[in-house]
């Protein structure tokens, strides 16, 4: 680890404490740095915007890819106050970022009532044994469009 290292994650850190304190959400701070300079920051926003989704990973990640005007983060870490929920680790790994590192645990956010724990037993099951059951359909209508966006000459690849 480098200095830099240290000096982002006290970021992420103290953007958890600022915008918890402002009621902005719960106590996570998320920066994404790359280069040598930080591209995107991000705070715990689910509370503030109804936004379920707007964990501070995902929302560093939001504004990194505006800052940068691309959907890759190739290249960059994601230095963020505790462990990734599955939901921001995934979308860690979308994003492409090369590294993570984090200061709390999932255990520590698990004692002051952030327990992902369901989250990583139920995305180990089949999906008959999930808790939100799911149900295929119209699956020839769907695959069409899949065909038609394999064939088209000027998609995007990601």
């Amino acid at each position: 680890m480098t200095t830099f290292d240290t000096e982002c994650l006290r970021r992420a850190i103290a953007l958890s404490r600022a915008h918890m304190q402002t009621g902005a959400g719960g106590p996570f701070g998320a920066v994404i740095a790359r280069d040598g300079r930080i591209i995107g920051e991000g705070w715990n926003q689910v509370t503030s915007t109804n936004d379920p989704t707007a964990h501070a990973e995902v929302v560093a990640i939001r504004n990194a890819c505006r800052e940068l005007g691309t959907f890759s983060l190739a290249g960059a870490t994601v230095y963020t106050s505790c462990e990734p929920c599955p939901m921001c680790l995934a979308a860690i790994y979308w994003a492409r970022a090369e590294r993570i590192v984090y200061a709390n645990g999932r255990n520590d956010a698990a004692a002051i009532g952030f327990d992902d724990a369901f989250l990583y037993t139920e995305i180990a099951l089949d999906l008959e044994k999930r808790a939100v059951p799911m149900h295929r359909l119209l699956a020839e209508e769907a695959r069409a469009v899949f065909e038609e966006w394999a064939a088209k000459p000027d998609r995007v690849p990601y």
